[in-house]
């Protein structure tokens, strides 16, 4: 890793000589503040070293880029900025494209994806004509879009998507979980290795699914996150070694203080040490399967 300063987040290189803070800053932790506190919280992350910021108009219904903007806009030459659409329309993604550049004050995305592939029926839609992918390459041209990539929670979605473009990135679970008792994965990884596509990670932080009837203490997650010092220390190296550039957390600001605290010791797992955490996952639930998305 290379670091700003002794201070600062560490950074690892994504793309054309662009460095990321290997913590990333989620839209989804300014929803619920008020626009004063979202502008305190994206200030702090910025004077931390953090000059990678995700969000989506989907996050808060819309209420992530409209905090996010105001918040951004002082330090939007500094940063590295991505967002995502749902839409699989060129016409869809055009819209959704114009309104979030709107929304979060910019005349550009830094990166710029599709969010949340699942199905093949959504690779097909995406690359038909018509489809969202004209809409990206074009923004390319003109300017709005520096990067093109994105995300998914499928194998089988996530390979073709790689195999149809030539992507700068790939926003994907990376969790040791997954891995372990999922087999989810390590073959995606692979693949974006060899073609020279970036990985990005979400749910390095995950544990599984919510047990039925628990308390949901982190009401933003989705998912039961890892929350103790040493399992999400462990989580996040794990993520790391896998050859990630960057990782989002949960988008709880209790979650994403605490991987921040991280930061320092967020040394390369051994050989030994992988296979341990690996074989400590025995008997638990992952959040994802191969073939079962």
């Amino acid at each position: 890793m290379t670091n700003m300063s002794d201070n600062a987040v560490p950074r690892r290189r994504f793309k054309s000589g662009v460095e990321l803070s290997v913590i990333g800053f989620g839209g989804m932790i300014v929803v619920g503040l008020a626009q004063k506190e979202a502008n305190q919280i994206v200030a702090d992350a910025v004077s931390q070293g953090i000059n990678y910021f995700d969000v989506a108009p989907q996050y808060g219904e819309g209420e992530a880029e409209q905090k996010m903007g105001p918040a951004l806009q002082p330090y939007r030459e500094d940063v590295f900025l991505a967002c995502k659409t749902l839409r699989r329309d060129a016409q869809g993604a055009r819209e959704e494209l114009d309104r979030s550049l709107k929304r979060l004050r910019t005349d550009h995305f830094d990166l710029y994806q599709f969010h949340a592939i699942v199905t093949m029926e959504e690779v097909e839609r995406i690359f038909a004509p018509g489809g969202a992918i004209e809409t990206f390459i074009r923004a390319r041209e003109e300017g709005k879009v520096r990067f093109i990539g994105f995300s998914a929670h499928s194998t089988e979605a996530a390979l073709a998507m790689m195999d149809r473009f030539d992507f700068d990135s790939i926003l994907f679970p990376i969790n040791f979980v997954c891995y372990g008792q999922g087999g989810f994965g390590p073959q995606v990884v692979q693949r974006a290795k060899e073609k020279g596509v970036a990985r990005l990670a979400l749910k390095a932080m995950a544990h599984g699914p919510w047990p039925e009837g628990a308390e949901r203490k982190y009401p933003k997650c989705w998912y039961l996150p890892l929350d103790d010092r040493e399992a999400g220390l462990n989580a996040l190296r794990f993520t790391l070694s896998e050859g990630v550039t960057a990782i989002i957390p949960p988008g709880d600001e209790r979650l994403y203080r605490l991987a921040l605290e991280l930061t320092d010791s967020l040394e390369p797992l051994t050989a030994k040490e992988r296979e341990l955490l690996l074989a400590s996952t025995q008997g638990w639930q992952p959040l994802f399967r191969t073939g079962s998305n």
